[in-house]
């Protein structure tokens, strides 16, 4: 199957992006890979964590490119992920860290999701609609949402990813966003607007200039399309 994606990740109205997207296009055989992580707001360092985490898992599975994808090694990759970022908090003086993240693997015909926190999934087929979205880890607390899963320094308990595995079909699109950008728009216009039919750079653009008008945060979104 070939895939095509854009991408995007802006500082929106913050004073700097926690937000980190890594993309492995074709390097590895009939493989692809995709990582959004967003760096937990109210604790220090975000940028560091979602760097740190995003670029172990894709360091994972160019590491691993001869086992394939599966639940095993999808939790194999987070606890590395895990490991790097206890690492890094303790070259910064045991600084309490965290980040979320959603990664889509696609392997021949097949797609892996995991998701770890609030940044989300969806899949939309063309003849289904919305075919799968992930379910966020949050909690209410006296009226606050709190992202109850995440990757977080020194605590690896908290790290349990979601992790599903489809087949694909032609026309399929997938989007990996951080939450800053599904909460700068209705979900329904979110959802039509991946299916337009435009080129993806272009439904990006919309989603670009939504969360600009309407959000207060930073947003990053992969657009993925199987031809």
């Amino acid at each position: 199957m070939k895939i095509n994606y854009a991408a995007i990740s802006e500082t929106g109205k913050r004073r700097n992006n926690e937000d980190a997207f890594r993309v492995v296009d074709g390097e590895y055989g009939n493989r692809w890979l995709a990582v959004v992580c967003d760096g937990m707001g109210g604790h220090a360092m975000g940028e560091v964590a979602s760097e740190t985490v995003s670029n172990a898992i894709v360091d994972y599975w160019k590491e691993h490119t001869n086992e394939p994808d599966s639940e095993e090694k999808v939790k194999n990759a987070c606890a590395d992920a895990m490991m790097a970022l206890d690492k890094k908090a303790d070259s910064f003086s045991h600084c309490e860290m965290g980040t979320t993240m959603v990664m889509a693997s696609v392997e021949g015909d097949t797609v892996t999701i995991a998701h770890v926190g609030d940044s989300r999934c969806y899949l939309q087929r063309t003849d289904e609609g919305l075919f799968y979205q992930t379910k966020d880890h949050v909690r209410l607390d006296f009226g606050w949402e709190v992202v109850d899963r995440c990757f977080f320094s020194y605590q690896p308990e908290v790290a349990l990813p979601d992790i599903v595995q489809f087949r694909l079909k032609a026309g399929d699109r997938i989007l990996l966003c951080s939450d800053g950008l599904y909460k700068s728009m209705p979900p329904e216009i979110l959802k039509e607007r991946m299916m337009d039919d435009k080129p993806l750079a272009d439904i990006l653009d919309v989603y670009d200039f939504l969360c600009y008008k309407n959000g207060d945060d930073n947003y990053t979104a992969v657009l993925i399309e199987i031809k």
